[in-house]
């Protein structure tokens, strides 16, 4: 039997019919579409979206977008809160409407999050070459721009005939649903094919669950491992994302408690552990605590669960100094788990961490390693509580009406329930909420920092309200990103999706401010001013209105001048019903607690200026701690 449907009927009724299943649990795999309707889907997908909604409006729902790179956003967040185990379809028209698509199609991937990217395309005909948007290309007749999307999708396919539609969808919930291979997966549609008929046959539209499989370690490889780790005086677990995509939470607290090794995070692994477990070290690397990297530097042996292990966290390459440090690698993907020449036990995170937790019996650390990892951690707390409420000779110095970034931060995570997520991507809150907050739930903490893309913040909170609708979502933005990517407020007022944006005025790309000064490039173009007499961007600031801007959206704003002002808006804000934003301006030149670590970043070798010269001299010197990684584990 068959079914007469246009190639984008059949996209959708095949999408609604998708699930994913894990540890006998059985969900939607796409949970709907975002999308902006533009010539070359609006006849196709857009067509098939409304006949959908008519028949069934659960079966595939459709979202309003504003910006289509914004869309991938919402979907990719949606994804890493749902545990890569649901993802949301995104569409959008010919030409500028899907290259848009292509940051969020790169930051996806980069963060190995699956997202459906469906991009508008030429007509596979011909016949009307070149139509509007189209490229032309002089040396090929079948490329056009959304062909910028192959090296950025772990799977790219354009579908020329209706015939190719059903090996391009199974292909593409293959690697959605790979818990290795995951990440952008894009089918570009021409645009007269979306609307070309076909006779489908009926068993491509029935049910069909894509099991997500949990990779056993091998006996061997855990033997070798335990050696490593009996053999170790002080090992140190760095937590990656993989730990919360495994839901190896649980698994990793018993075996930290059992073996008492301390655990550092990544960004993306911050709250593998609460802040106030005995064995969380908090944050690793280039944005870490204290506590966490004056072990990194002693370590003998590091277990890297779930990470890829970014220059951030290596604090590139200078964190881990013991030059005879080894590394063993629990990971997934067999490309992550040889890094740094460790040993690659490549297998599911929970997986890995109950069978090394039974062979290595009742095996533990040294309690003199454990005390030290409890002091120096009661004493990076003790940092983080001043920095929170930061002293006289600090607050003094402010502005009136300003307040310090730590101070905004600090009010947000002591009002803030347990459950409640933060969110953010760019600019200097992501480095401080890194060290400084304190995660109480393995949700709570939301940070892109894979891509770090600006603009991510607002979109991607609505993924998170989204995929934990039961939570409350606190979107901390700066100026800077705010600037970039304000557009999804009116979706959130469309929906109706309650998300509180903590939106922190300080005029101008602080975190890129700081980088710059410490480079020798004095903040030159960092800042948002006016162009003085004498043709320099140092005049006075630009007077751009946030607060107001959030208003025309028909967004209550609370503006916010102290910090009794600031958790009077925090409450308020937790009792709102609907999206809500609070305004509070900081000073940028007051910076987070220093994390003694280094993030490479080149400095002019030549330069006229005194400042870059300096900041020169003291790259070449920290170059000098920089380590390979090479050395092999003994027997690998």
């Amino acid at each position: 039997m068959t079914v007469r449907l246009t190639v984008a009927q059949a996209l959708v009724r095949f999408l609604s019919v998708q699930y994913s299943e894990r540890d006998g649990v059985r969900q939607r795999l796409i949970a709907g579409t975002l999308g902006i309707f533009g010539h070359g889907n609006v006849a196709g997908i857009g067509q098939a979206l409304l006949q959908a909604e008519l028949e069934d409006p659960t079966a595939l729902p459709y979202i309003l977008s504003r910006n289509e790179q914004a869309m991938v956003h919402t979907a990719t967040a949606f994804a890493r809160t749902r545990d890569r185990l649901q993802t949301y379809a995104c569409t959008a028209s010919v030409g500028p409407g899907s290259t848009n698509m292509v940051t969020g199609a790169a930051l996806a991937t980069i963060n190995r999050l699956p997202v459906l990217i469906l991009p508008s395309d030429v007509f596979a005909t011909r016949v009307a070459t070149p139509v509007l948007q189209e490229l032309e290309s002089f040396g090929a007749g079948d490329v056009s721009v959304n062909d910028a999307f192959r090296p950025v999708s772990k799977y790219f396919d354009r579908v020329w005939r209706p015939e190719q539609l059903p090996s391009a969808l199974m292909n593409a919930m293959r690697v959605l649903t790979d818990p290795v291979e995951t990440g952008a997966v894009t089918l570009a549609l021409p645009q007269d094919v979306q609307a070309e008929a076909y006779d489908w046959p009926e068993e491509l539209f029935a049910e069909r669950t894509w099991y997500v499989a949990r990779p056993l370690p091998e006996a061997s490889i855990v033997d070798k491992a335990v050696d490593l780790l009996r053999s170790a005086q002080r090992p140190l677990i760095v937590a990656g994302g993989g730990v919360h995509y495994s839901g190896a939470e649980d698994a990793l607290r018993a075996f930290a408690e059992a073996t008492g090794i301390p655990v550092a995070e990544t960004q993306a692994g911050k709250g593998s552990l609460t802040y106030d477990h005995p064995q969380s070290m908090g944050a690793v690397g280039s944005t870490g605590t204290t506590a966490a990297n004056a072990l990194a530097r002693e370590a003998d042996l590091v277990i890297g669960i779930g990470t890829r292990y970014s220059d951030f966290t290596t604090a590139s390459r200078t964190a881990f100094a013991n030059p005879a440090v080894r590394f063993l690698n629990i990971n997934v993907a067999r490309f992550d788990s040889g890094k740094h020449a460790g040993l690659p036990l490549v297998a599911d995170a929970r997986e890995a961490l109950v069978s090394l937790g039974s062979a290595l019996g009742d095996w533990s650390v040294d309690t003199k390693y454990t005390a030290k990892a409890t002091e120096l951690t009661r004493n990076w707390d003790g940092t983080v509580s001043a920095h929170y409420n930061p002293p006289a000779e600090v607050t003094g110095k402010l502005a009136e009406g300003v307040l310090t970034q730590g101070q905004v931060l600090g009010a947000v995570n002591e009002l803030s329930a347990p459950s409640d997520v933060v969110v953010c991507a760019a600019g200097s809150m992501p480095g401080d909420l890194h060290k400084l907050w304190r995660t109480r739930d393995p949700k709570g903490y939301h940070v892109e920092y894979g891509f770090s893309c600006m603009g991510y913040e607002i979109a991607g909170g609505l993924g998170v309200r989204l995929g934990a609708p039961e939570r409350d979502v606190f979107v901390m933005v700066g100026d800077g990103s705010y600037l970039m990517m304000s557009s999804e407020l009116a979706t959130a007022v469309q929906e109706d999706l309650k998300i509180i944006v903590v939106l922190v005025q300080n005029h101008g790309f602080a975190s890129i401010g700081a980088l710059s000064e410490s480079l020798g490039s004095q903040r030159f173009g960092t800042s948002y001013r006016k162009r003085s007499s004498d043709g320099r961007l140092d005049g006075g600031y630009v007077p751009v209105d946030l607060a107001a801007n959030v208003r025309s959206f028909g967004i209550e704003v609370l503006d916010v001048h102290s910090r009794d002002e600031l958790e009077k808006a925090i409450h308020t804000a937790k009792a709102a019903t609907g999206p809500i934003a609070i305004h509070v301006t900081t000073d940028p030149l007051i910076g987070a607690p220093d994390s003694e670590a280094w993030w490479d970043v080149p400095v002019s070798e030549v330069s006229e200026l005194q400042s870059t010269q300096a900041a020169a001299a003291a790259y070449e010197e920290s170059k000098k701690a920089q380590h390979t990684y090479l050395a092999p584990v003994e027997g690998n």
